[in-house]
């Protein structure tokens, strides 16, 4: 009886295997960039001719191999990351899947180059199709050179699934850019033809390295991050709110230092900058993670681009909170020197598309603070290093002189979340006035700043009244005259509906039959508030909708987020000196002070250095 089942020579068991580690050039560049970062490379160098169709080399001075490893390299299943299966959950290095190499050269024209530290005299090997041609020794420097010629020479029905050379090159380059992200401390550099894509040298600090690839106008909108929470940890940058554009992004995600897509984890970041940022605009950032052994499986996808996380709704958690966090702190403020994007509102923010020029923020020892860290956390003691909190930041924008020894001062916010005359003393508080009955300007320790009094209030309002729905409800003042409003059909069955939510952000309602509802006891936000408009108002626009409420999670924040856009002061609003000092300390009380809820900056920072710049001192 004839045997249907066979054994698979080795070129064509490495064939199918080519087919899912090499989908096209950027996996063979990924692959062979890997290998030379876990070499221990400290410069990498890629070229590429026709999208990496044509011709692919990558040359390192890592520690090259000798030429018995050199030989092994080629064989499938071969690699000296990994002993035992245990080592598969442990592994923290990047090619360890061993069959990235004769893959590659299954399907192309391969020669290595390669040369041990130490020796004199390399080796170089000649593949053709998965087939050994010849083995020679080589005269040359230590580490490695891969030349990859004719990709898919020998199967031509995936050579014809490739895109252009212009796409190609385009995978390439983020496949190399999302590396050398990962890596600070490596030289970089993509070369397509006579054309440098990218030449990045090595640096300590990771906004240098998103200068040198993403352009150094987006690495002055970025902030930095740090967040712990049950083992985890989380560092990296992200971008400013002002500056975050609509559409298009760009978002680096690593676990131990490997990039991987997540869109769940995406989400998470976005949600983190919750009322900071219009509907529809997108942040960048490059974040990296390290959630301890055994809590990621970095197997699940051929090409490693997907993981998969023991406790997936905790890695959400942990990014949705340091994002937050983060956005807490003063650096997240707009500056005068930053770029500008368009709002949905139609109001001039800021973005990466011009030339912000952003201050170094100091830390609370009166050191330069770096805008990034280095490249991925690697040591538990570099990710326990201390940082400064979001209420330090902002206490250190009213501190006088601002010396090592100036002490923050407590602060004591009421449960609403206004300020007591705790809160600062007479002589610590800015000097404020009102410009234009529509910005308040602050003298501050690093300069000026200027608050919008409507975005401000915005804020204040916005987070009271969630207060006050997750604490009982809004305390209200009940009218001698109570209100008869007539509504539109569609605008008293939501009335109806809300009715519980409105009695509790103050306005005490009932039907009056019709179409017609009495409002008995409004809110008082403050002492310029029409409360007939501002219910009407709020009425309209939960019922036909608007960007702002559409971007709610849930009622509560579409109510909440309604309220403050309609009750706040107004600009055109005259405020005497007590009201503009009440409305700053209650600015400063809330955990978002820099942003309003429509995403827009609540503040401009102007500092003494741009200040000294623009008068030539």
């Amino acid at each position: 009886m004839a045997r249907t089942i066979q054994i698979l020579p080795d070129p064509v068991a490495n064939q199918i295997a080519a087919g899912e580690v090499v989908e096209r050039p950027a996996s063979v560049v990924k692959e062979l960039v890997e290998n030379a970062l876990d070499a221990q490379a400290d410069r990498v160098e890629v070229e590429v001719e026709a999208g990496g169709k044509r011709r692919i080399r990558v040359s390192d001075d890592g520690s090259g191999m000798g030429r018995e490893d050199a030989l092994l390299s080629l064989d499938r299943h071969a690699t000296s990351k990994i002993r035992s299966a245990e080592d598969l959950r442990g592994v923290r290095t990047f090619g360890f899947r061993g069959e990235a190499l004769p893959s590659i050269a299954s399907v192309s024209r391969l020669t290595l180059d390669t040369c041990l530290q130490g020796e004199e005299m390399g080796t170089r090997i000649r593949v053709k199709g998965g087939r050994i041609t010849s083995v020679e020794d080589l005269a040359r420097t230590p580490g490695t050179s891969i030349l990859v010629e004719g990709l898919f020479f020998n199967a031509p029905a995936r050579a014809r699934f490739l895109g252009s050379a212009a796409a190609e090159t385009r995978s390439v380059s983020e496949a190399v850019s999302l590396l050398a992200l990962a890596n600070p401390r490596v030289r970089l550099s993509l070369h397509s033809g006579d054309r440098t894509l990218l030449e990045v040298p090595s640096t300590p600090e990771l906004t240098r390295r998103v200068a040198g690839v993403w352009g150094e106008e987006v690495s002055q909108t970025m902030i930095s991050l740090e967040h712990e929470s049950d083992r985890m940890r989380l560092k990296g940058l992200i971008q400013r709110p002002d500056a975050v554009p609509g559409g298009f992004r760009r978002a680096a995600l690593f676990v131990s230092g490997r990039p991987f897509r997540d869109a769940a984890l995406l989400r998470a970041v976005e949600r983190g900058y919750r009322t900071t940022i219009p509907s529809g605009h997108r942040p960048w950032m490059v974040l990296f993670l390290d959630v301890g052994e055994g809590a990621v499986d970095v197997n699940v996808h051929p090409t490693k681009a997907e993981v998969r996380f023991r406790d997936s709704k905790a890695v959400e958690q942990l990014l949705e909170a340091g994002v937050r966090r983060a956005l807490e702190g003063e650096a997240s403020a707009a500056t005068f020197e930053a770029p500008t994007v368009r709002t949905p509102a139609g109001r001039e923010g800021s973005g990466p598309g011009s030339s912000p020029r952003v201050r170094e923020r100091p830390d609370p020892s009166g050191r330069a603070a770096p805008g990034g860290e280095p490249g991925p956390p690697t040591s538990s003691s570099a990710l326990n290093e201390p940082a400064s909190s979001p209420e330090e930041d902002q206490m250190a924008l009213f501190l006088p002189g601002g010396g090592d020894d100036a002490e923050p001062t407590e602060r004591s916010v009421e449960p609403d979340g206004t300020s007591t005359d705790e809160d600062l003393p007479a002589m610590e508080r800015p000097r404020l006035w009102q410009v234009h009955q529509a910005w308040i300007l602050a003298e501050v320790r690093d300069g000026l700043l200027l608050i919008d009094q409507h975005a401000a209030h915005e804020r204040v309002l916005f987070e009271r009244i969630m207060a006050r729905f997750d604490g009982g409800g809004a305390e209200s003042q009940r009218l001698l005259f109570p209100l008869t409003i007539q509504l539109t059909p569609a605008e008293y069955d939501l009335v109806e509906d809300l009715k519980g939510l409105l009695n509790r952000a103050g306005f005490e309602v009932e039907g009056f039959g019709g179409d017609t509802v009495i409002v008995h006891a409004v809110p008082d936000p403050h002492p310029h508030f029409e409360a007939e408009r501002c219910f009407r108002e709020m009425i309209d626009e939960l019922t036909h909708g608007s960007e702002l409420v559409r971007s709610a999670r849930n009622q509560h924040e579409r109510v909440a987020m309604s309220f403050a856009c309609k009750a706040a002061i107004k600009a055109g609003q005259l405020l005497q000196p007590p009201e503009m000092q009440e409305l700053f300390d209650q600015l400063f009380a809330t955990e978002l002070p820099f942003h309003d809820v429509h995403g827009r900056p609540t503040t401009v920072r102007l500092s003494r250095t741009e200040l000294e710049r623009k008068f030539g001192r």
